[in-house]
């Protein structure tokens, strides 16, 4: 039985408001070099675990859900490896997209697409176009990504852009790949999850995650499952989000002592 999770209103979260969850799914070739399998294994596993997630994140409030499936770097691979992961995520394009019409779920990929073979890249274009409408769920698969050559790009797209407004919220439509006049714009990311037992950011919605939540777990991504989400969300809703300000309860003795000074002397 689902824990039942507090009301996003009752968060730092503006009313109204849902998540922008974004994960970096990590530990796919150890958990299968730890079973004596071959990396690509723990891959497919990987896959499995991320239609699962998929499935489950409009439970828990979830209404953008960025994944990180193969960075900039990764191409430094073994060329083997690197061709299996291209045909799985070609195959789980084909298997899922019908799910994804049927289940509200709009997919994109965001990161390089001159790099990748370019039967992937029709087959990436025509899941795009066919989840389009999907409102419940924006699904962005981050791949041949680099958050800091996504930076680099947007500032070089600003360029040509002279009659843009130099503002943050045009330059991060940019960076997250929309359109600037985007009735949709990708939003700042609210809680950023990494399985794997690892601590860093690999690079990863640098811009994005300026103020979001990290939670760090030793769970291999094959092992995710949608309970480990569950719990990530709801230690999301246990935590403060300041944004800078004081915590709320330092505000209100601070506010309280301000008043007595300016009373002055009694």
């Amino acid at each position: 039985m689902k824990q039942s999770l507090p009301d996003p209103t009752s968060s730092a979260l503006p009313a109204g408001a849902s998540l922008h969850v974004a994960i970096i799914m990590d530990g796919n070739g150890r958990w299968a070099t730890s079973r004596g399998k071959p990396r690509v294994v723990g891959h497919r596993a990987g896959a499995e675990a991320a239609r699962k997630i998929v499935e489950a994140a409009p439970d828990y409030g979830i209404t953008t859900l960025s994944l990180f499936a193969f960075s900039a770097d990764n191409w430094q691979r073994p060329a083997g490896e690197v061709r299996a992961l291209f045909q799985l995520l070609r195959m789980y394009l084909h298997r899922e997209t019908p799910r994804a019409i049927e289940e509200g779920v709009r997919f994109r990929i965001v990161g390089r697409r001159d790099r990748m073979p370019a039967g992937l890249v029709r087959a990436i274009e025509e899941s795009e176009a066919a989840t389009e409408g999907g409102d419940v769920l924006d699904l962005r698969l981050c791949l041949d990504y680099s958050a800091r050559d996504a930076i680099l790009a947007a500032a070089q797209a600003l360029r040509e852009m002279p009659d843009l407004d130099v503002t943050r919220e045009n330059f991060a439509r940019l960076v997250a790949q929309d359109d600037p006049g985007s009735a949709r714009p990708t939003p700042e990311v609210d809680l950023l999850v990494r399985t794997g037992g690892e601590w860093r950011l690999s690079d990863f919605l640098l811009w994005e995650s300026a103020y979001a939540e990290l939670y760090f777990t030793n769970r291999m991504w094959p092992e995710f499952s949608p309970a480990d989400l569950e719990a990530a969300v709801l230690e999301f809703h246990r935590r403060e989000r300041r944004f800078g300000r004081v915590p709320a309860a330092a505000a209100a003795v601070g506010g309280e002592l301000a008043l007595r000074e300016a009373a002055g002397p009694r």
